[in-house]
């Protein structure tokens, strides 16, 4: 099942027949590192403290990041004890967001093992999909057992991004690294297009020695004289086909509702 979640949207603003990018984002991380509570912080604004473990979903909701409409896809994954069965979410997401919780170093080291499997990923298929690893429960400080510094430096092994949050307190923290996943989707779009050149020239030959042309005298002119030189024809190529986005449809049924609802996970309770 998946749920939509944002503000309703009227009409005139986006036609029918021009839909919003979508933009795919996993969170991936060991149970307990809280994934769920982010994901729901983000699409709500509110902090959940209990939640089944076991329960995976897909969320979407309408964001508007740098004044740009994009439709975000949001899979919470319920992996267990580190990664399995992948290809669900390797093969779907544009972008991955892998979490641990900073007074938990267990978790802290599950994310490698996550990092280890996109890195693989990206070789084999030669698609390199932004990464984003979040330290969260930042207001857990007094019981940190995984410095900013570590953190730091396993985001700089992998070549990925680094932030520090919290889903119980920091709502707009939270948004920024969602807005920033969306950010980094983009940057590899234009990094990944095509360089297409705008024209091409054909030349005509050129006589070895310019042939003078005289122009007879009339009216007591003076004789002129023109050089023919040769010239150049510029034709523009024709523009590059545009690549067609294909959008990934959910295992499970879509919601058939117009106005955005929310759905909250079995077991979610609500502060």
């Amino acid at each position: 099942m998946s749920s939509t979640f944002g503000k309703p949207r009227a009409s005139s603003e986006r036609p029918p027949q021009s839909p919003l990018p979508e933009c795919n984002v996993a969170i991936l991380g060991c149970r307990g590192a809280g994934k769920s509570a982010l994901t729901v912080k983000f699409l709500t604004k509110r902090f959940i403290s209990e939640y089944d473990p076991y329960l995976e979903d897909t969320y979407s909701s309408e964001e508007l990041v740098d004044q740009q409409p994009v439709l975000l896809k949001v899979m919470d994954t319920a992996d267990q004890d580190g990664p399995g069965n992948c290809e669900r979410y390797l093969c779907w997401a544009s972008a991955f967001l892998v979490v641990y919780s900073i007074d938990d170093r267990k978790s802290f080291e599950g994310c490698q093992r996550y990092l280890e499997v996109l890195a693989l990923h990206a070789r084999g298929c030669q698609r390199r999909c932004p990464v984003l690893l979040l330290g969260n429960k930042l207001d857990m400080e007094q019981y940190r057992q995984v410095p900013s510094a570590e953190g730091m430096s396993l985001a700089t092994r992998f070549g990925c991004l680094f932030h520090e949050v919290s889903a119980c307190q920091d709502f707009a923290r939270v948004q920024h690294v969602f807005h920033e996943a969306v950010r980094e989707v983009r940057r590899q779009a234009e990094w990944n297009l095509p360089l297409r050149p705008l024209f091409i020239s054909e030349e005509r030959p050129c006589p070895p020695v310019a042939t003078p042309v005289v122009l007879p005298t009339h009216h007591s002119l003076a004789t002129c004289t023109f050089n023919t030189l040769s010239t150049v024809n510029y034709k523009e190529i024709p523009s590059v086909a545009q690549a067609k986005l294909v959008t990934v449809k959910s295992s499970r049924a879509q919601s058939k509702r117009k106005a955005p609802t929310l759905t909250l996970l079995k077991g979610f309770k609500i502060f």
